[in-house]
């Protein structure tokens, strides 16, 4: 404090500015300026007694900040979806809560307030959600041994040409991917996911449509034979719910006991909740895997290494048997 005194004291003899003081001590001009007028009042004694105080605690002013900040600047006309540190200064201050932008940061920090991006909720707006969910997990619950239940969809159609992805580089190295390329064919798989054995099925169509799920039904009730009950689950596509198809399983149902095939039974998802199905989670590994990154000359090509992986797949899963897809349907 003794270099405070004797500047405050030259000043007061010599008429040194305010400002050129507060630079020369780091303080702000404020403070001098208080530092003045205890010492033109009270004396010496009073500035060598003297204790820094912080801001008064305000409890309006703080919850009239937290209030601005739960509510859009659009509330009090301005032209923004999310609050500038100025505009909060303006407003507050406006309000007759004037503060600087300084406290103004350090409430907020204090308060726990985070920039954090919005986190998309799948949902679905099917309203028997709750019910057709429930079916299946009763399903799940309850499978025997020679019981079977199917996550089915489709994958594309996609272009065969040179894909990007995400892969390590060099120092210094590039990893472009020309925007505009010929394509040297393109692709449909359709796919089907045992879930208690965790075995894949699928072939190639040219179509998304009611007889492309006809043929992997047969297909299933016909690799699947010893199985007593198939259940064949899959989106609201128009194809899966056809009355074609419906029309076709049961006039297969009537013949199967009989003919030696499962009874084949349909599990549909909700409208809307095609996260819930499983098979999706396979597709996306298979993406990365065989897809992401490639540069196949043919579709011929693309088929083959697609093929080599779900062998692989299915024979891993063959050696270690794992159910699939209890944790995302719940059950």
């Amino acid at each position: 404090m003794t270099s405070a005194i004797g500047c405050t004291e030259f000043s007061l003899e010599t008429g040194i500015r305010t400002a050129v003081i507060a630079r020369c001590l780091k303080m702000s001009r404020r403070t001098i300026g208080r530092y003045f007028s205890r010492f033109a009042n009270d004396g010496l004694n009073a500035l060598l007694s003297a204790k820094a105080t912080k801001p008064n605690d305000d409890p309006e002013r703080d919850q009239f900040l937290f209030s601005l900040l739960h509510s859009p600047p659009s509330a009090h006309g301005i032209n923004r979806t999310s609050w500038r540190m100025d505009d909060l200064h303006r407003i507050m201050a406006e309000s007759g809560h004037r503060t600087s932008r300084k406290r103004i940061r350090a409430l907020i920090k204090t308060a726990g307030f985070k920039w954090r991006k919005a986190r998309i909720v799948l949902t679905s707006n099917d309203p028997e959600y709750h019910t057709k969910v429930g079916v299946i997990k009763q399903i799940l619950s309850d499978l025997k041994e020679d019981e079977a239940f199917f996550s089915i969809d489709e994958y594309g159609p996609f272009a065969i040409k040179r894909k990007g992805g995400t892969k390590r580089v060099g120092p210094g190295e590039d990893y472009v991917v020309p925007q505009y390329q010929k394509s040297k064919g393109w692709l449909i798989l359709t796919a089907a996911l045992e879930l208690s054995r965790n075995q894949i099925t699928h072939f190639y169509s040219l179509k998304k449509n009611t007889e492309e799920m006809i043929k992997m039904a047969e297909l299933l009730r016909a690799e699947y034979r010893t199985c007593r009950t198939i259940y064949l689950s899959w989106d609201a596509a128009s194809w899966h719910i056809s009355r074609k198809l419906f029309s076709h399983l049961d006039e297969v149902n009537q013949q199967a006991v009989q003919d030696g095939f499962p009874i084949l039974k349909t599990a549909p998802l909700p409208a809307g909740a095609q996260f819930l199905n499983v098979i999706e989670s396979v597709f996306s590994g298979m993406a990365k895997g065989i897809i992401h990154n490639s540069d196949y000359p043919s579709a011929e090509a693309a088929k083959d290494a697609i093929d080599r992986y779900f062998k692989e797949r299915n024979d891993s899963f063959v050696r270690c048997p794992k159910p699939a897809g209890r944790k995302d349907l719940g059950a």
